[in-house]
């Protein structure tokens, strides 16, 4: 079963050891971040750090100038962080380990942009702006991401890339020091807190013959008795029960074209871009109405677009069955591990979950993460690895 662990670049630049280490480990692929959000970053074996807090979302390469000269939105240079061409001088080294090396951008997730652009932001029923999440039915907001996703997938030497949040963001983030646990929203609560009011989406309603003030007002009504601590328990059902079954199917006629059409944009400008051979996979979820970093799919057309998915699988492969339905042969379904123990992961368990991952349809695995595991996980998943699944 081929394997890739994902890598940032600071965790390999100015660790001589760092792309042996990694090869060790048993993996056939580094998946290696260009483009990624905030993070405040453990490096538990690098010679010169321990902690690595990059302040905002970032190319970790050289953007060419010429490319966004013009433009409003544009990507940010990292800071000390991930100097330079951070990307590249990674790269290289992993790749001089024997390591097919695989780009992984992060797309819709970007606290600054949301902080200077304010009008780029997914708002909520309430009035409320999500900073770290651009909305996607933003025509500048779309141009910003399938230019960075072109220039941060397509680099020198990679053979693949990975895309992250590709779809609608929302409501959860891993924000600094987060409150917002007090009430348990649960799927429903937490979609209808992510549709967002802005003034593009306040047109697409329009256009469907919605007035978006009451749609805002019906799902803060909807929202009243999740305040009072009514977890709605159920999937897309409990979205319909709170909001009811027309108005909830309203929403997704909206947003769920939104979000596939971006895809397809974005995939075909990727794959205009990249040379022969290139594999682009999206990080995805099999639910169309999720929100987050696996962005909320429709399995078969997801399929259709890209060449594979790479799908959560901490705590179970569950969510592996509804791509394997509609996988063809030429379709890669990965399958997500957490090896980090003190992030929920089981390192001790992972031959075990890449059997039964490859029950449901899995022919690769992603380890989370090679930089961010102690030692003694990563022995335990050099040993996994060296077993046949």
């Amino acid at each position: 079963m081929r394997a890739s662990a994902f890598v940032y670049p600071w965790d390999v630049n100015g660790d001589p050891r760092a792309a042996a280490r990694i090869a060790g480990l048993g993996v056939q692929q580094a998946t290696l971040a260009s483009a990624y959000h905030s993070t405040r970053a453990l490096t538990p074996r690098h010679p010169r750090h321990r902690i690595v807090t990059a302040r905002h979302a970032a190319a970790l390469y050289p953007v060419d100038p010429a490319r966004w000269q013009g433009r409003r939105l544009r990507p940010y240079a990292a800071g000390d962080w991930a100097p330079g061409d951070a990307y590249g001088e990674a790269a290289e080294a992993l790749a001089g380990a024997g390591l097919d090396v695989h780009t992984w951008v992060v797309l819709a997730h970007n606290s600054r942009m949301g902080e200077e652009f304010p009008d780029t932001s997914v708002v909520n029923a309430y009035g409320d702006r999500y900073p770290w999440a651009p909305c996607v039915a933003q025509p500048a907001t779309r141009a910003y991401l399938t230019g960075l996703a072109v220039e941060a997938a397509v680099r020198p030497g990679a053979a693949g890339t990975e895309l992250e949040s590709l779809g609608w963001y929302g409501l959860p983030h891993l924000h600094a020091h987060d409150k917002t646990a007090g009430v348990p929203l649960g799927d429903a609560g937490t979609y209808l807190m992510s549709l967002c009011f802005c003034p593009a989406c306040r047109d697409g309603y329009a256009r469907l013959g919605l007035d978006a003030d009451e749609v805002a007002a019906a799902v803060r009504r909807a929202l009243e008795p999740v305040w009072r601590g009514a977890t709605p328990a159920g999937g897309w059902e409990a979205v319909e029960k709170l909001l009811g079954e027309e108005l909830a199917t309203a929403t997704r006629a909206w947003r769920d074209p939104v979000a596939r059409s971006l895809q397809e944009e974005v995939v075909g400008a990727v794959r205009a871009a990249a040379p022969g051979g290139f594999r682009i996979l999206l990080h995805a979820d099999p639910d169309p109405y999720h929100v987050g970093a696996n962005a909320g799919v429709d399995p078969e057309h997801v399929l259709g677009v890209a060449d594979g998915v790479v799908v959560p699988c901490t705590g179970g492969p569950g969510l592996l069955a509804p791509f394997a339905r509609h996988a063809t042969g030429g379709n890669v379904l990965a399958a997500n591990l957490t090896v980090v123990r003190g992030m929920g992961g089981s390192p001790q368990t992972l031959h075990e979950d890449m059997v039964r991952a490859a029950g449901l349809g899995a022919g690769e695995v992603r380890l989370y993460h090679a930089g961010l595991a102690s030692d003694e996980d990563l022995s335990l998943v050099k040993r996994a690895l060296a077993r046949p699944v």
